[in-house]
């Protein structure tokens, strides 16, 4: 008796927990509903946000593996936070094999939605917004997943972010594609991360399209292997709002995609035009800095079979005026400062090198000159495409 009791209890023990769904919909309460959904939610569950809008005053947060958080749609359900009383994300989330789907967060105090030390994390089909457009009090970040292993952003939308629409940093094995990033700052950052595809984007009407950058004094660094490709990226000529101080001040109003003191970068079969600095820049890193393991210096990009536009135009750069006189009206679209190592173009387009020769050097020091592009020493693709768990593509079937 007592053994078959103890085998009793420990098969019920043993037995699986049903995955539910929890159902939100708009209305009073709906700031402690979804939250405490968000609590109470355990692995396998779907919380899932009816349509319409919903008001709310405080950041959302989510630490329970295995959990997705679905709504009818970016446009149907709407997560409002005009009225968000403290300064923090919209949603946090720290947990792993997290799906968000089909949802909205408009005007965050803070980024619109962080994952923190979260692998395996999807973003499919949502979109982040400040409504009031570009302004350096809006949230830096919109998209925003840091610290992390296998990541997908798939077909989101980002708008206004004042540092980065959509950025992941100091992670691993990430996809960007077919998503849509206007008037940020950054369009779309990969920063001290190794093993990036974006591609299948648009960047447009942001301060800079999109931005490959390995920083000093930050845990994670040695940024590699990061393909940038198929992208549309164009017009990128917001002025830059970001608040002072930012690395994302810095870049340059005009600029299409700019790689900064990586490591392994290809870019190629981009479309680009109509980048009033340039399409594309390579440059290393040229703040004073202390941090013994860091390189400055971009090494082996390959820049090739990208299709040009109009651009150089209107460099936003100390001295591009006069360079832009001297070359007859536009500097060529393809600019790099001159301090990389294994830097090879491909595109059949004048490049101006600065003529630099030591990270950090003043551009007075400057010796510009025009090289051609299509270098017989061009050795083409050679990273390989990024593959996730099978599980994250069937998320978003």
């Amino acid at each position: 008796m007592i053994r078959s009791l103890m085998v009793a209890t420990a098969l019920c023990l043993s037995a699986p927990t049903f995955a539910k769904t929890i159902n939100i919909a708009p209305g009073a309460d709906a700031q402690e509903r979804i939250q405490e959904a968000l609590i109470l939610a355990e692995p396998g569950d779907v919380v899932e946000l009816g349509a319409g809008r919903y008001d709310l005053v405080d950041g959302l947060s989510l630490d329970v593996d295995r959990v997705t958080v679905r709504g009818a749609g970016m446009d149907q359900t709407v997560l409002n936070f005009a009225g968000q009383l403290g300064a923090g994300e919209g949603l946090l989330v720290t947990s792993d094999h997290v799906v968000l789907r089909d949802f909205a967060i408009e005007d965050s105090k803070g980024d619109g939605i962080k994952s923190k030390g979260a692998d395996n994390i999807v973003y499919y089909k949502v979109r982040v917004e400040w409504t009031r457009g570009p302004h350096p009090e809006n949230g830096a970040y919109a998209i925003y997943p840091v610290e992390s292993s296998n990541l997908l952003v798939d077909s989101v939308v980002t708008i206004g972010s004042s540092d980065a629409g959509i950025y992941v940093g100091q992670s691993e094995n990430i996809i960007v594609r077919n998503s849509v990033a206007r008037f940020n700052v950054a369009g779309i950052e990969i920063e001290n991360s190794i093993g990036a595809d974006v591609y299948n984007n648009i960047a447009v009407n942001n301060t800079g399209g999109i931005l490959v950058f390995d920083l000093p004094d930050i845990p994670k660094q040695g940024g590699r292997n990061v393909r940038v490709f198929d992208n549309i990226v164009v017009d990128n000529n917001t002025p830059n709002f970001a608040p002072a101080g930012n690395i994302v001040a810095e870049v340059p109003t005009g600029m299409g995609i700019m790689v900064m003191s990586h490591y392994e970068v290809e870019v190629f079969q981009n479309q680009l035009a109509e980048n009033g600095t340039g399409n594309i820049l390579i440059v290393s890193y040229s703040k004073e800095q202390n941090d013994p393991n860091y390189n400055p210096k971009p090494i082996g990009v390959r820049v090739f079979e990208n299709i040009h536009g109009r651009a150089g135009y209107k460099p936003a750069f100390p001295g591009g005026d006069a360079l832009k006189t001297a070359f007859g009206g536009a500097i060529p679209p393809i600019i790099e400062d001159g301090t990389g190592e294994n830097i090879l173009i491909g595109d059949d387009v004048a490049v101006l090198s600065m003529g630099l020769t030591t990270p950090g050097q003043p551009l007075t020091d400057a010796r510009p000159s025009i090289v051609a592009g299509a270098s017989e020493a061009f050795e083409g693709r050679q990273l390989k495409a990024i593959r996730l768990p099978e599980a994250m593509e069937a998320a978003i079937q």
